[in-house]
């Protein structure tokens, strides 16, 4: 019969979109017609991606059989907001294919990071000179956030604290936002806790100013700008005890492995990740890199590849180490 051999060939049971109709329907049981018979005899991940009018969605009795079937361990992808099939505005339109691909991709994935809390630590900071200007770098965030991605992905429990950049943070993902290397670093303090995983994937400032100025610095005299070190985050973490794993990132002009591998030994990483920033893919606002992997065993070098598939590996090393 149909709606028993099909849902048996299936890896996963997506429903997009699912009406108010064929929500109620799942939530209660009622199986009479091919979706809602084959949703009862599948046995496996279920993502369902509402779409109906907002008033339809906001309604007490669809709000209880979503509920229900998140209840039971089903997936909801939350509607967007915006235009409606009715021509109304509002939060009920089906979710963009990207999102639900993304979710699928999740329910998919080997999940060998199940019961992990890792920490992510992505984008530049901002070292403010006056209330107009300030010191950073060409950081897009891009590998802090594939990272936290693929960590969600794998099944860890997520906390990204972010600089400042244009990137969506991925679905699953606890954000922290801030601006400052001083504001980064109590960020992590205050969520390093029971942490397992840190990945510090950000391009914190090197110098931050000595002296704030409260109001704009005017155009006309020579203005001598004084600058001093910026908290070092790693540092201040491989000092805790007990500490969690830590994953370093080391950003060159250059193939200097050397100064990435001075970098481990003085900053107490478990690991770090080399890339030269001058190379065509590799650099900042990129979704490619071509990283090394340094550790006490060596130096592993990848190719070219995307920023997710670097985090897989990254990830996989990880794994490799705690074994």
């Amino acid at each position: 019969m149909a709606h028993i051999n099909l849902p048996e060939s299936a890896d996963l049971f997506v429903i997009a979109p699912a009406t108010a109709n064929i929500i109620g329907k799942l939530a209660s049981g009622i199986a009479d017609d091919m979706v809602s018979l084959s949703f009862l005899a599948f046995r496996g991940p279920v993502i369902f991606a509402p779409a109906m009018n907002w008033r339809m969605y906001e309604h007490p009795v669809v709000q209880r059989n979503i509920k229900t079937l998140r209840d039971l361990g089903f997936h909801e992808i939350e509607p967007e907001e915006g235009e409606l099939a009715c021509g109304e505005y509002g939060v009920g339109r089906m979710a963009e294919v990207g999102r639900i691909l993304e979710a699928v991709k999740g329910c998919l994935t080997k999940k060998d990071l199940a019961g992990l809390k890792v920490l992510v630590v992505a984008g530049p900071t901002r070292e403010y000179i006056d209330p107009v200007r300030f010191i950073s770098n060409r950081s897009s965030g891009k590998m802090g956030y594939a990272l936290a991605k693929v960590a969600i992905e794998r099944g860890a429990d997520v906390t990204l604290v972010s600089g400042p950049v244009s990137v969506e943070p991925p679905m699953g993902a606890r954000v922290v936002r801030v601006e400052t290397s001083g504001e980064m670093l109590e960020a992590v303090k205050k969520n390093i806790g029971d942490v397992d995983i840190l990945v510090m994937a950000a391009a914190v400032a090197d110098f931050v100013p000595d002296d704030y100025s409260p109001v704009k610095q005017e155009k006309g005299e020579t203005f001598t700008l004084r600058l001093r070190p910026s908290p070092d985050i790693v540092k201040a973490v491989s000092g805790m005890r007990p500490r969690p794993f830590i994953v370093g990132f080391s950003a060159e002009t250059g193939p200097n492995i050397a100064k990435a591998k001075k970098k481990l030994r003085e900053k107490g990483m478990d690991f770090i990740v080399f890339n030269d920033v001058t190379l065509e893919g590799a650099g900042f606002d990129t979704d490619t890199n071509k990283i090394s992997i340094i550790d006490e065993n060596g130096v592993a070098d990848y190719p070219l590849m995307s920023k997710e598939a670097c985090a897989e590996i990254i990830f996989d090393h990880y794994l490799g180490h705690s074994k």
